[in-house]
């Protein structure tokens, strides 16, 4: 039988993170098992990279789940009425409280630490490219694993107008979900190229964080600046995700790809406000009808050991 290689790739979306755990959780409980050993190569990008990086470190999904629900409505609190005319000059939110949060669940680990590969996505904008956190899976991957396992949560998920950029090495990083808000392409990429895995190989889970459902007015049609004012990003977002999911499935094929991704009526959630239960509630949901589809593509692989490239383990 040809070796398989699985790939797990998980969105962006802020605080809508916690629907990816959830059906992470209860697809863990539904088929009695741990689904991160079922992945040979797990991408992340934005909240989708904290979950990336809970996965790679020993989290389960349950524990990833909890930590969206005791700090999330910190982070993303509003402390004050002027919170909307300081956004107009500076980010919505102090990363304090996420590096408090994110220092609590991954303390002082390394990303290099991970016992799983990862590719976390970023983007640097003094030097204007994109920005890839990448385990050392490959024998050139000589820098990344020293980083924090913080510093690459901040990184990834600095939201442009939400958080601040997290300036690394360097670099002033940003989001990764300005380019690859779902990393589905960027893991596909990642196992044909560097890692030589053949296409054939591949089976990938793309999970999402939940889509709105919006009626594009018709003025969009004339331009302007004022017009697309308040939907340029959510639309460049929302066609980089489409077409990211169908290269995937023309490359790797429609019945080795799975996506998770429901749609919600527009303003039920958004990036830093989610109703707890809610989001939940739908979790449960979705992982109950896609449960038989999961096992049945995913479960019968068991990802080998990841032994990683770099000194540490080369002692």
């Amino acid at each position: 039988m040809t070796e398989r290689f699985q790939i797990l790739a998980l969105d962006g979306g802020g605080f809508r993170g916690m629907f990816s755990a959830a059906v992470l959780a209860r697809l863990e409980e539904d088929l009695d098992t741990r689904i991160v050993d079922h992945f040979d190569l797990i991408s992340g990008t934005s909240t989708g990279g904290i979950i990336a990086l809970g996965l790679g470190l020993g989290l389960s999904p349950r524990e990833i789940l909890k930590f969206y629900v005791d700090h999330g409505p910190r982070i993303f609190r509003d402390r004050t009425r002027l919170r909307g005319v300081r956004h107009l000059l500076r980010a919505k939110y102090g990363s304090g409280p996420l590096r408090a949060a994110l220092t609590e669940v991954f303390g002082e680990r390394t990303f290099g630490e991970s016992a799983k590969r990862l590719v976390i996505t970023s983007y640097n904008i003094a030097a204007d490219d994109v920005y890839l956190f990448r385990t050392p899976h490959l024998p050139t991957l000589k820098r990344d694993w020293r980083e924090m396992a913080v510093n690459v949560a901040l990184a990834t998920s600095a939201a442009p107008t939400y958080l601040p950029g997290m300036p690394l090495d360097g670099a002033r990083l940003i989001d990764g979900g300005i380019w690859a808000n779902n990393p589905a392409m960027v893991a596909l990429t990642e196992a044909v190229g560097p890692l030589s895995v053949p296409l054939e190989q591949i089976r990938v889970f793309s999970l999402g964080t939940t889509i709105d459902v919006r009626q594009r007015r018709r003025r969009l049609d004339r331009g302007g600046l004022l017009p697309w004012a308040g939907d340029a990003v959510e639309v460049l977002m929302r066609a980089q995700s489409e077409s990211a999911s169908k290269q995937v499935r023309h490359f790797a094929g429609k019945d080795d790809v799975v996506r998770l991704n429901p749609t919600v009526p527009t303003g039920v959630l958004a990036l830093d406000k989610v109703d707890i239960d809610t989001l939940y509630g739908l979790a449960g949901h979705v992982s109950r009808e896609a449960s038989p589809t999961v096992h049945r593509t995913f479960c019968d692989h068991i990802a080998p050991e990841f032994v990683p490239f770099h000194p540490a383990r080369e002692a």
